[in-house]
């Protein structure tokens, strides 16, 4: 079942829906996307929009498959859908990008709007046929769920939750580089929940199995959507209870324990690790200079 209404920060309101209005495809916002990559107007060098359309025949782009409606955006209908030629070329002052690029050049309520959407197009190619007999499937009329006629085997939009954690010990947090890292870039502890754990036991096993030590009080702190491809990041800080930092070598490269004024690079504003960082900073009256 699709949530209420949520504010969007710096445009208004985002409402989800599934049915769309009556009439067929309205003008509106369109997020097509080529593969993983969104299409985006770049009136400016730093900026970049959601093309407001018709339909894609405005671009003479075609389709994949039907679009799918989101719901609105400021009042507007939103759309998407995949586009069919995954070597198309953009049509002039258009380009195709990654979220992970458009972060801070599209607004943050697009932004997120695209997230959702990628997510949803990935979902609907994916659930095309059932997954137990494998009869194509119909969509379920007001849910964004689609059902098997012969089994009745309904599926839903996958959410993979995943941990991240900051540990403090003293004034220090406990930053960990992974091996796919960029040289000299550090982050926080992070994992995929597993069947039958809640979230704080999977704070626990994560922080036993990749450092090595034993916390106490893990507090959630915040969430975060991650649509790569179809997760959400749940925040906890905790507190260092006992042991040495033992790191899973087939996980990290190198993990240790840092004070405000020695700080590596940390991750950028796109992600709730750094929200997480930020806010430790910013108890101690200091702000982290990184983009």
């Amino acid at each position: 079942m699709e949530a209420g209404a949520s504010r969007a920060a710096s445009i208004g309101v985002f409402a989800p829906a599934v049915d769309p209005p009556p009439g067929g495809p309205h003008p509106g916002r369109w997020f097509l996307f080529r593969d993983a990559e969104l299409l985006v107007q770049e009136p400016r060098r730093a900026a970049a929009a959601v093309p407001r359309l018709a339909g894609p025949a405005d671009l003479g782009v075609p389709l994949h498959a039907p679009p799918l409606y989101l719901g609105t955006l400021d009042g507007d209908p939103c759309w998407a859908a995949r586009l069919i030629d995954g070597d198309a070329t953009p049509p002039p002052g258009m380009a195709c990008h990654g979220l992970r690029e458009l972060h801070g050049r599209l607004p943050e309520a697009e932004w997120a709007v695209a997230g959702r959407a990628v997510q949803l197009l990935a979902w609907d190619r994916d659930h095309r046929f059932c997954g137990r007999c494998a009869t194509p499937t119909d969509p379920l009329p007001g849910e964004r769920a689609k059902r098997c006629p012969t089994c009745g085997l309904t599926a839903f939009p996958r959410i993979s939750p995943a941990v991240i954690v900051l540990i403090e010990r003293d004034d220090a947090i406990l930053l960990a580089r992974g091996h796919q890292f960029a040289a000299g870039r550090f982050g926080l502890v992070a994992g995929f929940v597993e069947a039958g754990e809640s979230l704080e036991d999977a704070v626990r096993r994560e922080i036993a199995e990749e450092v090595g030590i034993e916390i106490a009080a893990p507090r959630y702190f915040g969430s975060q959507p991650w649509p790569f491809p179809h997760g959400i990041m749940v925040g906890f800080t905790a507190a260092h209870a006992a042991g040495e930092i033992r790191i899973q070598e087939s996980e990290l490269a190198e993990a240790a324990w840092f004070r405000l004024a020695d700080l590596p690079r940390v991750p950028p504003r796109l992600s709730i690790a750094r929200r997480l960082i930020d806010a430790w900073a910013a108890a101690r009256g200091a702000t982290i200079g990184q983009p």
